[in-house]
């Protein structure tokens, strides 16, 4: 890792071209044509729609980065009827699943998805294996109590002037709620960049490997050509402007 830790903020020029690595895991049906070509996979027991849709950002980020920005913007243009919630996540991993559990235990869990980006791909997981829902994974995490031990103490969100500590125990808390395994890897799908200062991309596949991955040639950690990418991101959740309501 760099000093950038696993924020969402830091660029580097876009990247080179993408491939798509579909997961090994039976039970898939094709959605069609990628707007980079190829296709993304989506579970083929899906059957249900989603109504609800969960943002979560990363490392000293906000609701104000700009991918979260554009997955609301997106919202707001095709899918102006689905419950969209991208919550300021605190710093401590335990709170920020209290915080996320208090809403989405009264979410219907068919019809509910993840997307999370960096550190927030980290708690995606956490939720999509508790809840068994889909999950988008962008640039995510892998063993952040591992990579964030070094930036215990003060910080500055990115978003903001404000500081707040980021404290010893909250390593222990990501330990903890590391997931043993990927169960029902159909269920998810990952955008990992080659060019990502932040975090290792060999690390990123290997932990999804049986999950549907779209593999950038480039890019760098913020994922900065992600509208691009949108498109697809809700194809595979069946949320597709296409795609019937």
């Amino acid at each position: 890792m760099t000093s950038a830790a696993l924020d969402e903020t830091a660029g580097v020029p876009a990247d080179r071209g993408a491939h798509l690595l579909p997961g090994r895991a039976p039970g898939r049906s094709q959605a069609g044509p990628h707007p980079l070509g190829g296709s993304v996979d989506v579970p083929a027991d899906r059957g249900v729609l989603i109504t609800h849709l969960l943002y979560l950002h990363g490392f000293r980020s906000s609701p104000q980065s700009a991918k979260a920005r554009q997955v609301g913007n997106w919202i707001r243009a095709h899918r102006p009827e689905l419950h969209w919630w991208c919550p300021q996540l605190p710093p401590s991993p335990r709170d920020a699943m209290d915080l996320m559990n208090s809403t989405i235990d009264t979410w219907p869990a068919d019809r509910m998805a993840v997307i999370g980006s960096s550190l927030g791909g980290f708690y995606a997981t956490v939720v999509a294996e508790r809840v068994g829902c889909p999950a988008v994974l962008l640039n995510p995490a892998i063993e952040p109590a591992r990579d964030l031990a070094r930036y215990i103490g003060e910080i500055t969100a990115w978003h903001s002037e404000d500081r707040f500590f980021f404290r010893p125990e909250f390593i222990e808390q990501l330990r903890t709620m590391q997931p043993t395994s990927i169960t029902r890897p159909e269920r998810y799908f990952a955008i990992i960049a080659k060019g990502d200062e932040v975090l290792d991309w060999r690390e990123m596949t290997a932990r999804y490997a049986d999950c549907s991955i779209e593999l950038l040639e480039g890019g760098d950690h913020a994922l900065s050509d992600f509208e691009r990418r949108l498109p697809g991101v809700m194809r595979f959740l069946g949320l597709g402007a296409d795609q019937a309501a």
